[in-house]
């Protein structure tokens, strides 16, 4: 395949675009690129991102965006379009589609996007149920560990420890090296009984999408260090880091509770009903959460993110 016909990347779309428009555009006083020269590279190998085309590649997103949902609400920020075509690899049209959905799941569960705040979930976040490890992998991947035993069902819903999960992953995946390293998922069910193993089984029962990885182990802890090394693990689970300490990052989320209020506590414009069904992800139906978030979840996951 030639340079041209690479540039070009795969989408249909892109051959609506004149001549004039291929040249690759000066990058403009919005957008500074925040990856190190390690990482541009490893966008290049694994996501099919140049970054001479990158500022062009948001543009022609942006602009499929106004012409076919022109309705829909959505930042068309340089940065914020970039999560999407990163995550389906600079396709415009998988991204395109991601983006909608992401709306989409947004728009139908209420009850976890609405109102998503640091300072709602205190008590989620003090129970200590998930945080994230101050070391990243080898690989440089940020670790999301969840601990279901710390959710007692008598003290708040279940859609609270939902909502804390999706507040932490619009958290991390902000960062440009989140959105080319991914994030690796540590679940521990030690001590977790069936009933309550029961209500996570779909969220963490495999390898979702490629921005998440999961990681299950049982009682013997050799499995997880073959993944994740022991200097950057808590001792909790045979590291040599220390003991796990929650409070870090739970300070990291309720400093970035003016963030989230901005772009989760806003109301929905009306101009958005006026999408209703065509918004919602394939599979789904806008009753489809109401009576049971969990049924929902794996797939509203993968649409999210």
């Amino acid at each position: 395949m030639s340079e041209e016909s690479d540039s070009l990347r795969t989408s249909p779309s892109v051959a609506l675009l004149s001549e004039n428009e291929l040249l690759p555009a000066p990058e403009p006083l919005g957008y500074v690129c925040s990856l190190t020269e390690e990482l541009v590279t490893k966008a290049k190998e694994e996501l099919q991102e140049k970054p001479e085309w990158r500022l062009r590649d948001v543009q022609a997103l942006r602009d499929m965006v106004r012409k076919e949902y022109p309705n829909l609400s959505t930042s068309l920020d340089d940065a914020f379009l970039l999560r999407f075509l990163r995550a389906r690899k600079f396709d415009y049209d998988r991204a395109l589609q991601l983006l909608v959905n992401y709306h989409s799941c947004r728009r139908s569960w209420p009850e976890v996007f609405n109102n998503l705040k640091p300072s709602a979930l205190k008590d989620v976040l003090a129970s200590g149920f998930l945080t994230v490890l101050p070391h990243t992998d080898p690989r440089g991947c940020h670790i999301l560990c969840i601990r279901p035993d710390r959710w007692i069902p008598s003290s708040y819903p279940i859609t609270e420890n939902i909502r804390a999960i999706y507040l932490t992953l619009e958290k991390l995946i902000q960062s440009e090296e989140t959105q080319v390293n991914g994030i690796v998922i540590l679940a521990d069910y030690k001590g977790v009984s069936l009933s309550k193993a029961s209500h996570f089984g779909p969220f963490i029962a495999k390898k979702v999408i490629g921005i998440l990885q999961f990681f299950l182990h049982g009682s013997d802890l050799n499995s997880l260090h073959t993944n994740l090394p022991r200097s950057i693990l808590p001792k909790e689970y045979g590291g040599t880091a220390g003991e796990l300490d929650i409070t870090a990052w739970n300070e990291v989320l309720l400093a970035s509770e003016e963030v989230f209020v901005r772009e989760f506590c806003q109301p929905v414009p009306a101009c958005d009903s006026i999408l209703g069904e065509a918004l919602l992800p394939e599979g789904l139906t806008s009753d489809a959460q109401c009576d049971d978030s969990m049924r929902a979840m794996k797939s509203q996951l993968y649409s999210c993110y």
